[in-house]
């Protein structure tokens, strides 16, 4: 779970601004069950935060810099090609470094990872895992403005012997540390507080962009039919018109599989024989894949089966009249119903760790199923948390959120995006902070400027 998250000179953020999960002490008694323990300290971690802004304030920035955050941290890159940074250009420019700081729990473990960064190299970058008010490194780095980079490795110390090697190489300039790491050794050497940091930012961090499929989802419907079955009962009780998924199989002939991986730059087109190796080399993780097909670019959903490939289609069924269904591939449903059903996985395992964000999750949604879903992830419990950025004001509830749960975005007079919560006003139990909102008392509304100026009056000529 995320603890606290800062970022500075990115995008639309110029000085530091920090989305904080701390759950505030001044709450308790306020849904205690959205905050768990943080270790080794007294202060507990929150469950959600829901953030407000009007459009262009830099709600979608705050999701963009946490992305390219775990970018940084997981995935090599080439050398002369520069680190990528967006840096802020509103308002007076920006100097400097772009600083990103991110604290979070996994495994019974706080750590805070983080770097700076320009416009060539990675200048620091630090790992420290967090007890109580102490910060213990793990590793710290530094690169120099001739590119040459330093790694003090000491704190690691259940790392291999090939990591600490790394250390003294150091690696590309434009690299983290941690990424070079990956890209060169095998998980299994990389100890133990290396590995869960990686495993977290890789599979624990899930960022869902809006309109985003969540991925592998065919793959899990068709392996898992517990959670099919809860899929379609969740789309049913929605009111979507679906009645039920079904998974449907159809083998791919041999001819076939060069087509499936034209498009991935194996130009193997006319080679049936080694067409079949590369797709049986990427399953090799798993039993489905995902591909898109060299034909016509859709993306084709791929399982193996005692060594022949199928496609997967899942198609919703539509009853009709008893016994009787309509059954309609998932291309063939609405926006809404398509993009609750990506979300329907986040529901399914209420006690598995996980973080969430989720931009725009207002996107084709109802707001009463926008409330709903929230309303059923808090619900389930477990060491889960998600981070939301939306306009849906039905959220803005006392009943359904704490006030440390809410947060707004807005631009300061220099264009900057800044960050603030509901908890730094003052508000009773009782107030309708919906209602506030909307009369702008919070600020984070479009202010519109005499818009009716611009828009031609009743029986004027254009």
């Amino acid at each position: 779970m995320i603890a606290s998250f800062s970022v500075s000179n990115f995008r639309s953020f110029a000085s530091e601004e920090t989305l904080s999960m701390v759950a505030s002490n001044r709450l308790s008694g306020s849904h205690d069950d959205h905050a768990v323990p943080i270790p080794d300290s007294k202060e507990r971690v929150l469950r959600a935060a829901v953030l407000y802004g009007a459009n262009g304030a830099g709600k979608s920035n705050l999701f963009k810099a946490l992305g390219y955050l775990k970018t940084v941290a997981l995935n090599p890159r080439s050398r002369n090609s520069g680190t990528g940074r967006e840096a802020f250009r509103l308002g007076d420019p920006a100097v400097g470094t772009s600083d990103f700081d991110l604290q979070f729990i996994v495994a019974d473990r706080l750590y805070r990872f983080g770097f700076k960064v320009d416009d060539e190299r990675i200048t620091e970058e630090w790992l420290f895992q967090v007890v109580g008010n102490r910060q213990k490194p793990l590793y710290e780095r530094t690169t120099d403005e001739k590119g040459r980079v330093a790694v003090d490795a000491a704190g690691l110390k259940d790392a291999g012997e090939k990591v600490k090697a790394l250390a003294t190489v150091g690696g590309p300039g434009n690299q983290s540390f941690l990424a070079t790491v990956i890209a060169t050794l095998g998980m299994g050497e990389f100890g133990e507080e290396l590995a869960e940091v990686v495993v977290w930012l890789s599979k624990g961090l899930t960022l869902v962009g809006p309109g985003e499929p969540y991925r592998g989802l065919e793959a899990r419907l068709d392996r898992d039919p517990e959670f099919r079955e809860f899929a379609g009962c969740y789309l049913k009780s929605a009111s979507t018109g679906v009645d039920g998924l079904e998974v449907h199989r159809r083998e791919i002939p041999k001819d076939d599989l060069p087509g499936l991986v034209g498009d991935m730059g194996f130009r193997l087109l006319d080679n049936d024989d080694v067409a079949y190796q590369v797709l049986d080399n990427l399953a090799k993780g798993g039993e489905t894949i995902s591909l898109r097909t060299a034909g016509d670019g859709k993306e084709s959903v791929v399982g193996r089966d005692s060594g022949h490939f199928y496609r997967i289609s899942i198609q919703a069924a539509h009853e009709q009249q008893a016994g009787k269904a309509v059954r309609l591939e998932l291309a063939e449903e609405s926006d809404g119903t398509r993009r609750l059903l990506n979300l329907v996985p986040l529901l399914h395992s209420p006690r598995a760790a996980g973080v969430y964000f989720i931009d725009e999750i207002d996107r084709s949604l109802h707001p009463m199923l926008v409330r709903e879903f929230l309303g059923s992830f808090l619900g389930g419990g477990g060491f889960r948390q998600i981070i939301v950025t939306t306009h849906e004001t039905n959220l803005l509830d006392q009943d359904l959120l704490r006030r440390d749960e809410i947060w707004f975005a807005e631009k300061d007079q220099s264009a900057a995006t800044r960050l603030y919560s509901l908890l730094d006003f003052k508000v009773r139990n009782d107030l309708d902070i919906r209602k506030g909102y909307l009369q702008g008392r919070f600020g984070a509304i479009p202010f519109l400027g005499g818009v009716e100026h611009l828009l031609p009056k009743a029986g004027q000529v254009e």
